[in-house]
């Protein structure tokens, strides 16, 4: 689920939580280090632009400002195709677009920022880059990498030290998996061989001992209630390996098709993957119907694949299982931001109806499984088609959109520390928002609205431009007006298959404690005895083991879906596709 305006969240640092970027795939992809420099009158900027592959294949960008000492710029947009690069970096209002030699040595280009252009070619470094002036005094100075594990999260952090002119130590920390790059250290100090620098942003500290070849260190990170923590780092121009030890690896047991389908009256074509298990069939068909926002195929959120991950453990049971890219998203072509709930469900009908237009599927076996936004599609489904013969709902929103955006921004800004007041602040904005979305319907004066209201309450001063125009056009999408109120409960007491509801006890965007028994009794209304709804301890809104559940663990945890989840799901599935 999206929220708005989403307070600073405490986890091992405190943050905003990370973007999100569109990403295009293309084989060869350029990856490694690459230098160059933008020559602005007489001033020259040195940059760094680092490429590596995400865990789900697409291509990662990020940019170091020497001079400026601003490390790990995170681009929040990288596409590469037929050779051409292009980089947004919206953070700084800054795009590169640049062709990328046949030998991947070279990137040949020119940077925008503002209305301003300027030339820049980027050449591969071969071996490690010290990221380090060249007159260095500190044995300590350069790059690092080093990561805490604790409560089931493995946090990697970039550590960048050099000096300033006067000669002193200065240093930055970046937390990859977090999102957050360039946090100020101050208090640094090197009493060879110990080290020492403490965040204030997040009143942490680090104590750390250098080996006799300045390579290694070896120390603890200490923050509020993660104290002592083992933290070593060590001299690398790599970051950390992403571990993602329950993502499937090919060859798979089993026969993988790509796929198109027509959403009929949308002018839409859908892009997906069929799995299908190895036999004659015909197999029992699912469905897989992911959250709300840019949602590819594998649902891939903070560098986890749990679709991929849930179509691998449900064909491997017998069952033929489709996932696709939402409409703008991957390969599917339309345009999201125009899409409201009911168009995403139309377009999962038509899913559905391809599904059962396959001589492998047995169309009188075919279920639907949908996560969060995907669990309001789900019961729409069941409720208007008597081609599904079972439901899977995990973490199904029962309250409509307004109740569960300001239920979930009150339970995440609790787990973030917020006081009383500033979340009665932070409700009272999004309560005034959301009227203004009802009241204005012309979607520019409802931007300058929304932008009174903001100045109004000091968040311009907050957040950078980006994201608030991000914000904003988010709050007058047609997607958001529709779902302030749209009111899931009618649908499900349409539905009469049988239903497996899973929550996480740690959910925090869809809080099982409102949301459980609201969705229990509509079931109970719609005289469905054939419901079972459980809430699993420990686990959170992605089915994580999770220690606080919000939403900024996501990416630290190494986990993607509960194995326990996972099986209770598949060998409830399979219960009900056994049979005709």
């Amino acid at each position: 689920m999206r929220r708005f305006l989403a307070p600073v969240i405490f986890l091992i640092l405190f943050c905003l939580s990370g973007p999100h970027f569109a990403v295009a795939q293309a084989l060869s992809l350029p990856q490694g280090t690459y230098s160059g420099a933008l020559q602005a009158g007489e001033a020259q900027l040195h940059l760094l632009l680092h490429l590596s592959k995400n865990a789900n294949g697409s291509l990662r960008a990020t940019l170091d400002s020497l001079e400026q000492g601003v490390f790990a710029i995170e681009a929040s947009s990288v596409a590469f195709s037929n050779s051409s690069l292009k980089l947004e970096v919206v953070s700084v209002g800054a795009r590169f677009e640049g062709k990328v030699s046949p030998d991947r040595e070279t990137i040949d280009g020119e940077w925008w920022q503002g209305q301003a252009s300027l030339p820049l070619k980027f050449h591969r470094e071969s071996g490690a880059i010290a990221r380090k002036p060249s007159d260095a005094i500190f044995p300590v100075e350069g790059l690092w990498q080093g990561a805490v594990e604790t409560h089931g999260m493995r946090l990697r952090f970039q550590l960048h030290v050099s000096h300033d002119p006067e000669g002193h130590l200065i240093a930055a920390l970046d937390s990859l998996d977090q999102g957050v790059s360039g946090l100020p250290a101050n208090h640094v100090t090197l009493k060879d061989p110990s080290f020492h620098f403490e965040i204030p942003s997040v009143a942490g500290v680090y104590e750390g001992t250098l080996n006799a070849a300045n390579k290694t260190m070896t120390g603890k990170w200490s923050q509020t209630s993660a104290d002592n923590l083992p933290l070593d780092f060590k001299r690398s121009d790599q970051t950390l390996e992403l571990r993602r030890p329950q993502t499937p690896a090919k060859p798979f047991p089993y026969v993988e098709e790509q796929v198109t389908f027509a959403s009929p009256g949308a002018d839409v074509t859908l892009a997906g993957t069929l799995t299908l298990p190895k036999g004659p069939g015909p197999f029992p068909g699912v469905l897989l119907v992911a959250g709300s926002g840019p949602q590819d195929r594998d649902a891939s959120i903070a560098n986890h694949r749990p679709f991929l991950l849930l179509a691998d453990a449900l064909t491997r049971k017998g069952m033929a299982v489709l996932r696709y890219d939402k409409r703008g998203i991957g390969r599917s072509t339309g345009n999201l931001d125009s899409a409201t709930t009911m168009d995403l469900a139309a377009d999962a009908e038509a899913a559905l109806a391809f599904l059962k237009s396959r001589k492998e599927i047995d169309s009188s076996r075919l279920g639907v499984l949908g996560h969060s936004e995907g669990a309001i599609i789900a019961p729409y489904l069941a409720g208007h088609s008597k081609d599904v013969a079972w439901l899977v709902l995990l973490a199904a929103p029962a309250t409509n959109g307004a109740q569960t955006l300001l239920n979930q921004s009150e339970l995440i800004g609790r787990a973030g520390g917020l006081s009383d007041y500033q979340l009665d602040a932070s409700l009272g904005f999004d309560k005034a928002a959301y009227d203004l979305v009802r009241q204005e319907k012309d979607a520019s004066a409802l931007s300058q609205k929304l932008m009174a209201l903001i100045k109004d309450t000091g968040l311009d001063s907050a957040l950078p431009p980006a994201a608030l125009e991000t914000q904003l056009r988010m709050l007058t999408s047609p997607w958001f007006r529709f779902f302030l109120d749209y009111d899931p409960l009618p649908n499900l007491k349409l539905v009469k298959c049988p239903v497996l509801a899973l929550y996480g006890l740690k959910d925090l965007q869809v809080s099982p404690k409102t949301n459980l028994p609201l969705l229990q009794k509509a079931l109970q209304d719609a005289g469905n005895t054939r419901g079972d709804v459980r809430e699993l301890p420990e686990l959170n809104h992605l089915f994580q083991h999770a220690y606080t559940g919000t939403p900024t663990e996501y990416s630290a945890i190494e986990e993607t879906f509960s194995p326990e989840a996972l099986a209770l799901l598949a060998d409830w599935t399979a219960g009900r596709t056994n049979s005709k």
